[in-house]
């Protein structure tokens, strides 16, 4: 029996998802730019997954565009819209505890000659709005803030800071990496001030391989991909019609946005609680986070080390973002942790399927793992 506890690096894939996918397969695996009925039909699956996507962020259906994933989704907003609008303004500004997607797609933004500000949490590990919205003047052309941080499920204050820099300055487009928050906070696009809205399948029960970008009317964005008329022209290539009808599934059965939330809410101040009992563990999320996400430290143990015995133990979590291989990111020094606390910190990320009884023994294997390994050190 295993125990899964790293659905923010991925989900398993619900029923709904794997149904709509194997029906897609088996029989609308016509290509969508098809005339013929096949293709009609594979078409028609699109657009009934785009219309579920669509109505799971709360924006119209022709604002969404499919992409591979939220890595896809994220450069091309990040890059299309600076293409697009940057050609006078080359100023751009997000913060330094973005997911490394999103600092890759500025790293590149910086190589094409912009001046790409990053703005950091103060020492008591919160971004200040302030902080963000002072970075923004009128030479500025993106900014850029993700709504949950992967690594510690800090909720940054994006709907008031785009807010602020939108009434300061309309011309400014915004985006907002939300994939840790897709389905899981309550939000709009539109109260969020975002004008670009990146979200993931696989992060909500549906397969890897399939994302999407919500984007404002009347923002323009240069595409990464060119070819066919895909997408709207924004995406060129021919959709992957199971994925996009596995992710429209998908969403349409997380829609209780507000029952999820309030139930891990309690796990997740249950296995709060559960975890500072144990000697040695120090709780580092902060308490206003996202309950879907728990970060901690286990003293004396690196978190590698950690990861392969609990995993000996059918218990799988993270040390941090599965993006970085095991690598330190440097998010958590950010967010004002030390380099030998990052240096032992694991992640728990829940689902709705997971209970009490999990953390209990994520705990015991936890106090297992201090008996046989610290003391052995000793």
């Amino acid at each position: 029996m295993s125990i899964y506890l790293d659905s923010a690096a991925t989900t398993k894939p619900c029923a709904a998802c794997i149904q709509a996918i194997h029906s897609a397969l088996e029989t609308q695996y016509g290509n969508p730019s098809s005339l013929h009925t096949l293709g009609l039909e594979a078409e028609l699956t699109v657009a009934a997954a785009r219309k579920q996507v669509a109505a799971a962020l709360h924006c119209p259906p022709e604002n969404l565009t499919f992409t591979s994933g939220a890595t896809e989704s994220s450069h091309l907003a990040i890059r299309g819209a600076a293409a697009a609008y940057g050609k006078r303004k080359k100023r751009a500004v997000t913060t330094t505890v973005e997911h490394a997607s999103v600092r890759a797609a500025f790293d590149r933004l910086e190589e094409e000659g912009f001046t790409v500000i990053r703005v950091a949490p103060r020492a008591d590990g919160v971004l200040h709005v302030e902080d963000f919205v002072s970075a923004v003047d009128d030479d500025t052309c993106l900014v850029s803030m993700m709504l949950v941080n992967n690594e510690t499920g800090a909720v940054l204050p994006v709907a008031e800071s785009f807010a602020q820099i939108k009434r300061a300055y309309p011309q400014i487009i915004t985006h907002c990496d939300a994939v840790q928050g897709f389905l899981k906070l309550s939000f709009t696009p539109e109260k969020l001030s975002a004008d670009l809205l990146t979200v993931s399948g696989h992060k909500v029960h549906a397969a890897k391989g399939v994302g999407a970008l919500c984007h404002k009317k009347g923002i323009r964005l240069v595409p990464l991909l060119t070819g066919g008329e895909q997408e709207g022209g924004l995406r060129a290539g021919t959709e992957s019609v199971p994925l996009i009808a596995g992710f429209g599934a998908a969403c349409a059965s997380l829609s209780d946005v507000s029952a999820r939330y309030a139930r891990m809410c309690a796990l997740r101040s249950e296995a709060a609680a559960m975890l500072s009992a144990v000697g040695g563990v120090t709780v580092q999320s902060p308490e206003n986070g996202s309950p879907y996400i728990l970060s901690f430290s286990v003293k004396g143990l690196r978190s590698e080390t950690m990861l392969h015995f609990l995993a000996e133990r059918g218990i799988y979590v993270s040390s941090g973002s599965a993006c970085s291989k095991g690598k330190q990111s440097g998010v958590l020094e950010q967010f004002g942790i030390s380099r030998s606390a990052a240096d032992s910190t694991l992640r728990v990320s829940f689902c709705a399927e997971n209970t009490a009884a999990d953390i209990a023994a994520l705990c015991d294997a936890l106090r297992e793992a201090q008996e046989k390994l610290v003391h052995k050190k000793g």
